[in-house]
């Protein structure tokens, strides 16, 4: 054991110098090169706001690759699959930025076609024949196409465009709804449980 501890206090003696002229040597070298030109003779150009942002994408493709290349493939399939053309119709004639009001029915709507049951549905007006009618849409699919009436009234609402309800009754509501091109209201009656 003394022979192993002696021969490590021999090799550490003899090899610290070794390792400081190592390091002076590296410390000299950074130090030659101070206040030297970093572009190495090559002229400096400014870069447009273009070109810089170019460039990052092009780094940040390459360094995150697999990360880029995960959440790609975590996007569900679903989203890129519309059921029907309802919703690229809409999209298409209220533009990314607008949305149909949405009007939350806290009980079922009893109609000649059937009945809209409990639940959130956007409400798109539009003129058919000459006769305003209210379009209630759940997701993609349309649920109900109720006639309405016409009116110059804007049922004291705050926004353009607008939908809800009123109750006149135990038995029946009114459906108001508002947008740029006109203003209706429509009364149904209501399913009480």
């Amino acid at each position: 054991m003394r022979r192993f501890l002696f021969l490590f206090a021999f090799l550490s003696v003899f090899s610290v110098p070794t390792l400081a002229a190592d390091d002076l040597m590296y410390t000299n070298d950074m130090w030659d090169s101070y206040g030297s030109s970093i572009n190495q003779g090559q002229e400096a150009k400014p870069v447009s706001d273009e070109e810089f942002e170019k460039a990052i994408k092009q780094k940040d493709a390459k360094v995150n690759k697999w990360r880029n290349w995960a959440q790609k493939r975590r996007v569900p399939k679903g989203e890129n699959f519309s059921k029907s053309n309802e919703t690229e119709i809409l999209k298409k004639e209220h533009g990314e930025d607008k949305s149909l009001p949405i009007i939350s029915l806290p009980f079922e709507i009893s109609l000649s076609q059937g009945v809209i049951p409990v639940g959130h549905y956007q409400v798109k007006g539009e003129i058919i024949d000459g006769k305003p009618v209210l379009n209630f849409y759940q997701a993609s699919d349309l649920v109900a196409r109720i006639s309405a009436t016409e009116t110059n009234d804007d049922f004291g609402q705050e926004e353009i465009l607008f939908v809800n309800w009123e109750l006149i009754d135990d038995n029946k509501i009114r459906l108001i709804y508002g947008s740029l091109d006109f203003n209706a209201y429509a009364v149904v009656d209501i399913i009480n449980n």
